[in-house]
């Protein structure tokens, strides 16, 4: 199931509406446009198994490319358009691709070379670069000989390493026929059908986002996508498009919670009948406080770029289990102690997942896709998230374990302080991690932006100490407050917790 599909079936309807500018694709015009650019990678030589580039803003193109690789039987690695030039041309040469599509607007993208023949601009001019619309005019409407199914070929995230691709074999399908994992998974779990109004606020170019807009365009939705988030432009957009779905991270939840409350009943919400949320933790009185307002209509999956296995919960369950991520939907989980033995329930260990059907490789890492399997067990893997089973089954996360902190020979986890702070009102964002001491060898350190308008110093730091001393074991406390303008989060809510320990290393070292 793909664009055409629906080309076929209801040509005029929105396949996609960008909220700001309104710009819009129907489903005839997204079937043509993928299917010229199709043409254009076959008559550039690209064939089954080979890979595109994208490295896009927000924008219907990133859809065209999106559906050209995945009805060409090719990969497609959208790269995250924050990165410097010389960390995109790392991924857009590790990938191996062979044609190259950028967005005018991502400037560090128009300073790309890396050697390809075949490398399109849209949105601008772009030296060097071919200009997209016409290579489309060129290339043709034929029809495609053949179209078997594509694949995307991810990176990670990089906020603890070099970002590493995820190459999952190609699926065995055309793509016109039912059966691509995304749209068969999340389509009956999420009631995702042709009346679905799906709202993406996140960057095309992460895994969660892109997918799911694949989801909805091979099950005949509307596709609404935010040129970027902002919290009250999020509830404005669900108002007016009458959006059904949408799949947020729980830093917008948070931002949301902090507008106004005279803005946020504002807005007429009643349309929506699901809101998903994945790629983070969510603080526990965050979700409570989203239920209450939603409805019980919030859903929660656990899973990662490289598939290795996943789990959900619904709203009704977790009031039950407040601050598990669920049962698993994908794979069976083992908590694993240092030893490689399995955790006791209750027990935090290393989650693993097992699946015998899943076929799993970082792409030119072999190095890395070893360190993801367990030594004893070749069908368990794991991104190195750390977490605990309780006695029913429900696994609660604690953190990943290279931001897990020692401190006199205890355990801390970031995210359970982060998660106190997180909706103080004169805290925007906080990330903790620890450094080293030479007494305890690690001791837990803050940084922090503050609410706009809140002065910072060591007023503000005794008030947060204290607020944290009233809640948490004192050990957890932050020793040290250092206030930001603002913190290194992804567009996707990962904080980047490796540029601030470098700064505060480089402080350190200059005093």
């Amino acid at each position: 199931m793909y664009p055409g599909t629906w080309a076929q079936r209801t040509p005029e309807k929105i396949a996609l509406v960008m909220a700001g500018s309104g710009r819009s694709l129907t489903y005839a015009e997204l079937d043509e446009r993928s299917l010229r650019l199709a043409n254009h990678l076959r008559q550039q030589g690209l064939t089954k198994g080979d890979a595109v580039a994208l490295v896009s803003d927000n924008t219907p193109e990133s859809y065209e490319v999106y559906w050209a690789a995945l009805r060409s039987g090719l990969y497609v690695t959208a790269v995250n358009n924050h990165l410097s030039t010389d960390e995109m041309a790392y991924i857009v040469e590790d990938c191996g691709a062979k044609s190259l599509i950028i967005s005018a607007r991502v400037e560090a993208a128009t300073r790309l070379d890396g050697g390809l023949t075949d490398r399109l601009a849209y949105g601008g001019e772009v030296a060097g670069f071919a200009d997209y619309e016409t290579a489309l005019a060129k290339a043709g409407d034929a029809p495609l000989p053949e179209q078997p199914h594509g694949e995307d070929l991810l990176y990670s995230s990089g906020t603890t390493g070099r970002p590493k691709g995820i190459k999952s074999p190609l699926p065995a399908i055309s793509v016109e026929e039912e059966g691509y994992v995304y749209p068969a998974i999340f389509g009956p779990l999420y009631g995702f059908d042709q009346d679905t109004v799906y709202l993406s606020p996140a960057p095309v170019y992460h895994a969660a986002p892109l997918r799911f807009g694949g989801v909805v365009h091979a099950l005949g939705g509307t596709l609404v996508m935010m040129e970027k988030f902002d919290a009250e432009g999020f509830l404005r957009a669900v108002q007016q498009h009458r959006v059904t779905h949408t799949q947020v991270v729980p830093t917008m939840f948070v931002r949301m919670l902090k507008l106004p409350e005279e803005v946020r009943a504002s807005y007429d919400i009643s349309s929506l009948r699901c809101v998903v949320h994945a790629a983070a933790p969510c603080p526990v009185d965050v979700k409570h406080q989203m239920i209450e307002w939603f409805g019980p209509i919030i859903e929660e999956y656990y899973a990662s770029t490289e598939g290795m296995g996943g789990t959900m919960i619904n709203s009704t369950t977790w009031l039950e289990h407040p601050g598990s991520v669920g049962q698993p939907m994908m794979g069976t989980i083992h908590i694993v102690r240092e030893d490689g033995s399995e955790a006791a329930p209750g027990e935090v260990g290393a989650i693993y997942f097992e699946r015998e059907d899943r076929e799993f490789v970082y792409h030119n890492a072999p190095e890395k896709t070893k360190e993801a399997f367990h030594p004893e067990h070749a069908s368990w893997t794991t991104v190195g998230d750390l977490g605990y089973v309780d006695e029913d089954g429900f696994l609660f996360l604690t953190d990943r374990k290279a931001f897990m902190i020692i401190s006199g020979g205890v355990n801390i986890y970031p995210q359970e302080v982060e998660d106190l702070f997180s909706l103080h009102p004169k805290v925007t964002d906080v990330a903790i991690f620890g450094v080293s001491d030479e007494e305890m060898g690690e001791r837990v350190v803050a940084f922090v932006q503050p609410a706009q308008g809140v002065e910072t110093g060591p007023e503000l730091a005794a008030e947060l100490t204290a607020y944290a001393r009233e809640r948490i074991a004192h050990y957890k406390v932050p020793r040290e407050f250092h206030f930001r303008d603002e913190l290194p989060r992804t567009p996707t809510g990962k904080m980047v917790k490796g540029k601030l320990k470098a700064a505060y290393e480089e402080s350190v070292a200059a005093r």
